[in-house]
């Protein structure tokens, strides 16, 4: 099925930004769109099949956010971003609705918890 809600996350600063998102979580950049050089940009992110937008505009949503990803497997998610250097906040634990999840906090606070149905 395709993504048909695409969630819009604030970030103060790309530079810092996107290497956590692509070096550290293994997001790719799809496009970006700035109006002219030294404005704000916007940017798509998708990591397998999930899409996310990442805007440095300070009108489209505050630090802060949340996404809540569903994957295959949310302990090979810890296994691959604790590899990268990525700081997990919470590891993958049972939650008392059937799900295994852990929540990972980007560098502007925004939170992204990644979880898979308890096997």
């Amino acid at each position: 099925m395709e993504q048909t809600v695409i969630p819009q996350l604030r970030t103060l600063s790309a530079d810092r930004a996107l290497p956590f998102y692509v070096q550290g979580l293994g997001f790719q950049v799809d496009w970006r769109h700035q109006f002219e050089p030294g404005f704000p940009c916007f940017f798509q992110l998708t990591r397998d099949g999930q899409t996310i937008f990442l805007s440095e505009h300070a009108g489209d949503c505050e630090p802060g956010g949340a996404v809540y990803f569903r994957v295959p497997d949310v302990d090979a998610c810890h296994r691959s971003f604790v590899a990268n250097g990525v700081a997990v906040a919470q590891p993958p634990q049972d939650t008392p609705w059937e799900m295994r999840e852990m929540l990972v906090v980007d560098p502007d606070g925004n939170r992204l918890r990644f979880a898979s149905d308890v096997a």
